[in-house]
């Protein structure tokens, strides 16, 4: 079995990557910008004949996409999480129409959720920025793309190598800057969002299983922890692993604020559909995810 990962050196990618080349029997190629790639393929910017004639020469059974942006404006955005998956299913229709397609979305793509509510599948899709918008309409270009295909949207990513652009990587860096003591003050942006974070391992074996599961696949398949948690909750959570004794100060004018966590106070994922197709559950708690970020686990 050939399989192709896209976007293999990012935060999802790599943890994908090394769980597939576990797998007895596979032979597993990485393509993106890197010196390291088997396929050098940037999915912004190529053009679709090249991209034909390199699909065509790795002759992939399954393509994982897990190249994607979450920052920039909203070009870079356009150009990477929108183009990048309409480009490579018009390139693989013409270089190996039999192959399997697994992409990685985002439940940003939902939008705003309501509060003690879980989020299935077929609920209305209303993203409330750039973002989520970029990231729907790579889902919409694979979902109509004719392929084979499932679409997995991730909620919020945790846990070993997390890289500061996210929330919780960005805490962490945050608490090794500081000494930690009774006079540390951790200033931070409104706190007061819920989210549905799941370890970034759990998204990697959900990501293996749909690459090598039998027969076809729903189109669309939730990938979260399927619980809502406050994000101040988590913050507390690493600083204690932090041994962090200061006083943390939220206020919505911080510059650490997010402005996609403004606009969504409220995100879960009913998961299951994923335990259903893919017999998948997260198999890590979100302590498991902090301890593993906190205590130096990198990304592959």
């Amino acid at each position: 079995m050939r399989i192709l990962v896209l976007g293999f050196t990012g935060y999802l990618g790599a943890h994908v990557i090394e769980r597939l080349r576990a797998l007895p029997g596979a032979q597993v190629l990485g393509g993106g910008r890197s010196p390291a790639a088997d396929l050098d393929v940037d999915l912004a910017r190529v053009s679709p004949e090249r991209l034909v004639k390199a699909l065509a020469s790795a002759a992939p059974d399954t393509v994982v996409n897990c190249a994607g942006a979450t920052g920039g404006d909203a070009v870079t955005l356009a150009e990477v999480n929108a183009r990048g998956p309409a480009v490579l299913c018009a390139a693989l229709r013409e270089a190996a129409p039999a192959a399997r397609l697994v992409h990685l979305g985002s439940a940003a793509e939902y939008g705003p959720g309501t509060p003690d509510a879980a989020v299935t599948e077929s609920a209305p899709t209303c993203p409330a920025g750039p973002y989520g918008a970029t990231k729907l309409a790579g889902t919409v270009a694979v979902t109509g793309s004719g392929l084979e295909a499932v679409v997995l949207r991730v909620g919020n990513p945790v846990g070993p190598g997390a890289p500061p652009t996210g929330l919780p990587g960005r805490i962490a860096a945050l608490l090794r800057e500081t000494d930690g003591g009774p006079e540390a003050v951790l200033r931070l942006g409104d706190l007061s969002a819920y989210r549905d974070f799941v370890d970034v391992r759990d998204v990697a074996r959900a990501a293996v299983l749909a690459a090598t599961a039998p027969g076809p696949l729903p189109p669309v398949l939730n990938i979260g922890g399927g619980t809502a948690v406050p994000v101040r909750d988590l913050v507390r959570a690493l600083a204690a692993l932090a041994g962090f004794r200061g006083r943390i100060e939220e206020s919505t004018a911080s510059a650490a604020g997010s402005v996609r966590s403004a606009q969504v106070s409220w995100q879960c994922s009913d998961i299951t559909a994923a335990e259903q197709a893919l017999g998948w559950r997260p198999a890590h708690t979100l302590d498991d995810a902090l301890t593993a970020l906190w205590e130096g686990g990198r990304t592959p």
